[in-house]
C-alpha cells in the first residue's frame, strides 16, 4: 500500500481559487462542521462515507481532497476511496487545524465540541468514575481496564469505536446527514462546491 498524498493549506487555498479546484469532502461529523469548515467544502461524514461510498464516489470525478480535525480520519476515507478506484484523492496536511492556523478563514456556525475531545471527555469519566466506584466495588476497576485496552487499541489500528458511538449522537447529528443531500449536492455543482 502507497502512503496517502498530502496537500498543504497553502496549496490547496491557491487551487480552490484555480479554474479547475479540487472537491473538498470534510469528513467530521455535522456538529464539528458546522463549528468551522472551509467555505466551499461538502460535509461528508466518516460513517456517512463508507456507508455509500460507491454512491458518493459515482459523482467523485474531479480532485479530492479529504478534510477532518487533523488528518486521522482523512486518512481512512483516503483509504476507502483509493480501494473504490478513486484516483486523484488527497488528505489536507494537518486538518481544519493546520488550515486555520494558516491563517486561512473558515464559516463559522454554532460551536461544539470536536469528536477527539468528547471521546477523551468519555472515556477520562469511565475511568475516573469505575476507580472511585471500586472503592465500593472492587470489580469495577476492570472497567477502568477494559477503557484503556480500547483505548490502546483504538491508537494501534487507528479506528475508534467510541468516537464512532459517539458520532451518531444528536450533538453531532445534522438535519441534513444523509447520502440523498451529500449527492445532490454534488450533482448540484459539479464545477463549484456549494457553501453548505
Amino acid at each position: 500500500m502507497t502512503s496517502a498524498a498530502t496537500i498543504d493549506s497553502q496549496n490547496l487555498s491557491e487551487r480552490m481559487g484555480s479554474a479547475a479546484p479540487p472537491r473538498v469532502l470534510d469528513v467530521r461529523t455535522p456538529g464539528e462542521f458546522e463549528t468551522a469548515h472551509i467555505a466551499g467544502a461538502y460535509n461528508v461524514p466518516l460513517d456517512l462515507l463508507r456507508e455509500h461510498r460507491d454512491e458518493i464516489i459515482a459523482h467523485l470525478d474531479d480532485e479530492v481532497v479529504l478534510v477532518c480535525r487533523s488528518g486521522q480520519r482523512a486518512a481512512q476515507a483516503e483509504e476507502s476511496l483509493r480501494n473504490a478506484g478513486l484516483a486523484h484523492v488527497h488528505i489536507l496536511d494537518g486538518g481544519i487545524v493546520a488550515w486555520e492556523a494558516a491563517g486561512f478563514a473558515v464559516n463559522r456556525g454554532t460551536q461544539r465540541w470536536d469528536l477527539e475531545r468528547q471521546v477523551r471527555l468519555v472515556a477520562g469519566s469511565v475511568v475516573l468514575t469505575s476507580i472511585l466506584g471500586s472503592i465500593a466495588a472492587p470489580k469495577l476497576k476492570w472497567v477502568a481496564g477494559a477503557i484503556g485496552g480500547g483505548l490502546t487499541f483504538a491508537a494501534l489500528s487507528n479506528t475508534c469505536a467510541m468516537g464512532m458511538l459517539l458520532s451518531k449522537l444528536p450533538y453531532n447529528r445534522g438535519a441534513t446527514c444523509d447520502a440523498a443531500t451529500v449527492v445532490a449536492q454534488l450533482v448540484g455543482s459539479p464545477a463549484a462546491p456549494k457553501v453548505r
